[in-house]
């Protein structure tokens, strides 16, 4: 099987972004967003959905966070559709209920290419580390549009907003990565109508 890697960059006003990711990776990751918790999530993504992951991004931080982090969604998002490719004989679906102390986060989606996000989280601080929470949200708005997938994340239960993020970011990784494997007995896609 050809290795499924995706490659995107961005260069906008903004910002300007690098991106690569192999589907078909152990977990290595390269990150550098220059936002540090946000680098911890995309890192814990790589490493918790065993994809490799490349990405360099320079972005208006002196304004704030939120074209940063939306626009690596945006990249990210088109990165995986394109090391989907047709997507013959994936599983398309995945889902993940993921516990991380106190937290826990369920994530289900579908790389259906009609794209839609119902989130449902309750976070309580405005910021952690420097990366602003209302933009988590932004973040998994991006990626499901870019790439294409049907996506629903909900905290199930939870106080501590760093674990309630970071079992956000790794259900999504385990739930991707059981969407995207390959199944032999799906000879085409995994759809009535013949296409997804």
């Amino acid at each position: 099987m050809a290795v499924r890697k995706g490659v995107c960059n961005r260069n906008t006003s903004e910002t300007q972004i690098q991106c690569e990711i192999n589907l078909d990776g152990t977990g290595n990751a390269t990150v550098d967003t220059g936002i540090g918790f946000f680098d911890h999530m995309l890192k814990s993504f790589a490493k918790h959905g065993l994809f490799d992951l490349k990405i360099k991004v320079k972005g208006d931080l002196f304004v704030d966070s939120h074209h940063t982090i939306e626009d690596t969604g945006i990249v990210l998002g088109e990165a995986i559709k394109k090391a989907l490719g047709n997507k013959k004989s994936i599983k398309r679906y995945g889902f993940h209920i993921l516990p991380m102390d106190e937290a826990l986060v369920l994530c289900a989606l579908d790389l259906s290419n009609r794209p839609y996000l119902v989130y449902n989280a309750n976070l309580t601080t405005n910021q952690v580390g420097y990366m602003d929470t209302e933009m988590v949200k932004e973040f998994f708005y991006a990626i499901s549009y870019s790439a294409g997938m049907n996506l629903h994340i909900k905290q199930l239960d939870g106080s501590n907003n760093h674990h309630i993020i970071e079992a956000m970011f790794k259900a999504f990784a385990k739930a991707l990565d059981e969407a995207t494997k390959v199944d032999s007995r799906i000879v085409d896609v995994l759809s009535t109508k013949g296409a997804l």
